[in-house]
């Protein structure tokens, strides 16, 4: 079993104007994956933290991905 790497906090997430998660299903076959606000979550917390906590709701499969939800870049035409 390996050990997953600690994720940044929600309040350095924050610090960078993300709110917003991606949440990946941890089966790479299933591949669902949702989109959810970050907000209700404290500030201390890692969001490596909250990864064993998900459950799919597709397959099942408890843990998940857990990666802040970074806005699109827009490329400027000029």
């Amino acid at each position: 079993m390996s050990a997953r790497s600690q994720k940044i906090t929600f309040a350095e997430m924050r610090s960078s104007g993300v709110h917003g998660l991606l949440i990946y299903c941890s089966d790479y076959r299933c591949s669902h994956y949702i989109a959810i606000s970050g907000d209700r979550w404290p500030d201390d917390l890692r969001l490596s933290d909250l990864e064993p906590r998900f459950v799919c709701s597709a397959c099942g499969k408890r843990g998940a991905d857990v990666r802040p939800d970074f806005p699109t870049a827009r490329m400027g035409i000029g």
